[in-house]
């Protein structure tokens, strides 16, 4: 039989042989792509840069949903609004809501952060002009839906004063260089003495459009954000349909946007975007 002290060293070995084998794994060097991982960066940035340009030139409809869940998922209040998404001839984009029910969210509230990251950050383009701003990480490669996919780790190098980023990763297709796939989530959280403000995990994926760019679809966020106040589930869910081309030197001017009463709305800006808070 083993005496204790016997007992306790091979137990320490044990714990030291665990430790090891996880650090290696850890430091497993990922495989290296076909091509260099700076060319990759270089490629898909740029392709980003390009589709952006070229979504400048359609239309589609924005359609959001925010539910607050209780413990056992039931929906316990709901904000919603439709937006058909178009730019002006300078690329800016506009918007007019066409539905917006009366919100009855109980503990959360809408802020301008979230809607902020609706507009920018959860349909996240990283283009050439932006990728100074971000540290990528190459992490292998992937299929997703049968597409060989480049990931990546991507997080700000820096977080400026009000400036929203993305921090997760991404899928890029290895053959065309566009962005696919998304998950991860908008930076920074605003947390004070008073109120925080909180933004879930999300998922987006893109489909190609027209047969040549990869234009966001579908983004879905199930998450508990733990307030001060206390943990609220949420699920939030944003189509982008009805992708319409139009004439690059064309301007879309919209009336005035009404509710479901039929009474205006104040249209949405370039400069606000939804952010979900705890209402105080």
């Amino acid at each position: 039989m083993y005496n204790i002290a016997t007992m306790k060293a091979k137990t320490l070995a044990s714990i030291l042989l665990i430790l090891i084998l996880e650090s290696a794994i850890a430091h497993a060097q990922v495989p290296a792509p076909p091509i260099p991982v700076e060319e990759i960066i270089k490629r898909f940035s740029e392709k980003e840069k390009e589709f952006k340009l070229a979504r400048a030139n359609y239309t589609y409809r924005e359609v959001v949903s925010v539910e607050e869940l209780t413990a056992d998922d039931r929906v316990r209040g709901k904000f919603e609004q439709t937006s058909e998404i178009g730019f002006d001839s300078k690329g800016k984009r506009t918007a007019k809501v066409i539905y917006a029910p009366q919100p009855t969210l109980k503990n959360l509230q809408m802020t301008p952060q979230d809607f902020a990251d609706i507009e920018s950050i959860q349909p996240f383009v990283l283009t050439s002009d932006d990728i100074a701003k971000y540290k990528l990480t190459y992490t292998g490669q992937e299929k997703v839906d049968e597409i060989g996919c480049y990931v990546f780790d991507v997080e700000p190098k820096k977080i400026e004063k009000d400036q929203r980023y993305f921090q997760g990763k991404i899928w890029v297709d290895d053959r065309d260089f566009q962005i696919v796939k998304t998950y991860g989530k908008a930076v920074p959280d605003i947390v004070g003495k008073d109120k925080d403000n909180l933004f879930p995990r999300f998922e987006t994926y893109r489909e190609q459009i027209d047969k040549k760019y990869w234009f966001p679809t579908y983004t879905r966020a199930v998450d508990t954000l733990n307030f001060q106040t206390g943990p609220q589930k949420i699920r939030q869910i944003i189509k982008y349909q009805n992708y319409k081309q139009f004439g690059a030197n064309i301007q879309l001017i919209f009336g005035d946007a009404v509710d479901d009463n039929g009474k205006p709305i104040a249209p949405a800006t370039d400069n606000k975007a939804p952010a979900i808070g705890p209402k105080k």
